[in-house]
């Protein structure tokens, strides 16, 4: 059991309103951390939202949010401003997650004409119809069979829209070196506790090609290698960086992704305890890295996803 964190100490989530920014403060919050959370959501939103965090007040904590962009740098400065006056003497960021998923999710180029279907090929040993054998593999993929996700209808991708420069740009700002900015912003104004921890968020794809995800790949190796950077550079200021590179998991960034269906699928067989990742399995690693016995783990990628990135099972 983790203990509970010293008083005047806060974690800075950016993305705290849902996925592993939320199950993050959640899991702080238990153990007597003070948040900050920053947010962008649209208003009709946030009657959702409020409930969330208002279960984070009644943790006994103390709790503010800030509905803005993360990815300003005047925003990030009026936060950080707002923060140093909440802070006073006594407060300090003990943990900064980088929790940002805001990027495009387009093919490079348009896909080349479909193979042979197998669907089809079955349909005809079995004397049935290709549009109904097709459509009883897409009802059991739908039901969670995950077994026949090989066999069921293709994600769809845009044949107009397709990734360009800007697009790359825009999000690797955004989901990687984003990062630095709040770094050097808390940094500058003297509020990172003297042994602080920062953490960002990859995944598979930092390896893996994901048909989509062309651009988010760039921005998760983007971090991992500023996060390397930060774990020398700052180390002697008392400051920790790493990422955790976090199985597949059931997120609103997940469903986002063309073709996640298949990925959640996939990744029930490969998983060795065929499940998903959760935002909380995640959490409890950040808490446990937060505290001081954690403090010789620098520079680090760190998976958490209960052996999915080396099982090679299949089925």
């Amino acid at each position: 059991m983790i203990g509970r964190f010293e008083a005047g100490q806060w974690a800075v989530i950016l993305g705290g309103s849902s996925g592993f920014g939320l199950a993050s403060a959640q899991a702080l919050a238990e153990r007597g951390m003070n948040l900050c959370l920053v947010h962008r959501d649209r208003r009709a939103l946030l009657a959702a939202i409020e409930p969330e965090f208002e279960k984070l007040r009644e943790s006994g904590v103390e709790l503010r949010t800030f509905n803005t962009d993360a990815l300003s740098a005047d925003k990030r400065d009026a936060v950080l401003d707002e923060l140093a006056t909440i802070f006073g003497e006594s407060g300090r960021v003990r943990v900064l997650l980088h929790s940002i998923a805001f990027g495009n999710l387009k093919l490079l180029t348009p896909e080349a004409p479909a193979p042979r279907s197998s669907v089809a090929d079955l349909a005809r040993k079995l004397g049935s119809d290709p549009e109904k054998v097709q459509s009883a593999l897409d009802e059991l993929f739908a039901e969670g069979d995950a077994s026949v996700h090989a066999l069921a209808s293709p994600p769809v991708y845009s044949d107009k829209h397709f990734l360009d420069e800007d697009d790359f740009s825009r999000t690797i700002h955004a989901m990687g070196t984003s990062l630095l900015g709040w770094v050097q912003g808390i940094f500058g104004r003297g509020l990172f506790a003297d042994d602080a921890r920062v953490f960002g968020l990859t995944s598979e794809g930092n390896e893996v090609a994901w048909k989509g995800y062309a651009a988010v790949a760039a921005a998760k190796v983007g971090l991992e290698s500023l996060a390397r950077s930060i774990a020398v550079e700052y180390a002697p200021f008392g400051i920790r960086c790493n990422v955790i590179q976090a199985g597949i998991t059931e997120t609103p960034a997940l469903a986002a992704i063309p073709g996640s269906d298949h990925m959640k699928a996939q990744a029930r067989i490969r998983n060795p305890f065929h499940r998903l990742t959760t935002p909380r399995d995640v959490a409890d690693v950040i808490a446990l890295l937060a505290t001081d016995e954690a403090a010789w783990i620098n520079g680090e990628v760190i998976r958490v996803d209960g052996g999915e990135h080396i099982s090679g099972v299949t089925r």
